[in-house]
C-alpha cells in the first residue's frame, strides 16, 4: 500500500519545497515522455490517484515511490528534487540538499547529490537513533548499495540475514530486493550510503 505521508513526517518550509519541486517536476517529466496519467499509472505501478495526489502538491510520495517513477521517466531521484550534478561539475551547498524521510525519533535520510538518469548514482547521509527502522521494498534488478558507518551500529536486513555493520565499517549490498535498516544499538546511527542503479545490462559478480 502506497502510502501518502511517507518521506517527511514533519511540517514546514522543507516539506512544502519538496513538496513543490516534486509536483513540478512530475508534470515537466510526464509531459515530455507524452504520457497520461493512466499511462504512468500502468507503467510505474504508482496508483493513479497517487499521481494525481503528488501533482497536485498534496502528497509527499515515499522514497519507494519516487524510486518507481523515475524509472519509468527515465530520470532519477536526484532530478525530482534538483540535486542532480552537471558535467563536468557541480557543487550542492548544503541548504540545497533535499531531506526525503524522517523517523519518528528525530533520525533523517538526505539526498546529498546524484546524476541525471536514467542511470541513477546517488550519496545520501542518514541518521537514525535507537529504535528507527527504514523498509524499502527494492530497486530494480542489479541495484548497488555501498554503506560507511561512521558512528553507531546499522542493522542491515537483506531477506532473512541480518548483518551487523559496526563503526568504521563498510558493506556492498545488491538491495533489487526488500530489504530495511535499523538502529538496534542504543547509540545514534550515522552512515554514509551510495545507491548505483543503473539501466543498462552487466555481468552479475556480486
Amino acid at each position: 500500500m502506497e502510502q501518502k505521508v511517507n518521506i517527511l513526517t514533519d511540517v514546514g518550509a522543507e516539506v512544502e519545497h519538496v513538496s513543490a519541486m516534486v509536483s513540478q517536476n512530475l508534470k515537466l517529466f510526464r509531459r515530455q515522455n507524452g504520457l497520461t496519467l493512466d499511462q504512468l499509472s500502468r507503467k510505474s505501478g504508482v496508483s493513479k490517484g497517487m499521481l494525481v495526489e503528488i501533482e497536485k502538491g498534496s502528497a509527499n510520495p515515499s522514497i519507494a515511490t519516487l524510486c518507481r517513477m523515475a524509472v519509468a521517466l527515465g530520470v532519477s531521484v536526484a532530478d525530482f528534487v534538483g540535486v542532480a550534478s552537471s558535467v563536468p561539475a557541480r557543487i550542492v551547498h548544503p541548504q540545497d540538499t533535499s531531506t526525503l524521510w524522517r523517523g519518528p525519533g528525530g533520525g533523517s535520510a538526505t539526498l546529498l547529490v546524484g546524476t541525471h538518469g536514467p542511470d541513477e548514482v546517488e550519496l545520501w547521509r542518514w541518521i537514525m537513533f535507537p529504535g528507527e527502522t527504514f523498509e524499502s521494498p527494492g530497486h530494480s534488478a542489479g541495484t548497488l548499495e555501498l554503506l560507511n558507518v561512521e558512528t553507531g551500529e546499522l542493522t542491515l536486513k537483506l531477506a532473512d540475514t541480518d548483518l551487523l555493520v559496526q563503526s568504521g565499517s563498510s558493506v556492498l549490498a545488491r538491495t533489487e530486493d526488500k530489504h530495511a535498516y535499523m538502529n538496534r544499538g542504543t547509540q545514534e546511527l550515522r552512515f554514509i550510503m551510495v545507491v548505483a542503479e543503473l539501466q543498462y545490462p552487466r555481468v552479475q559478480h556480486v
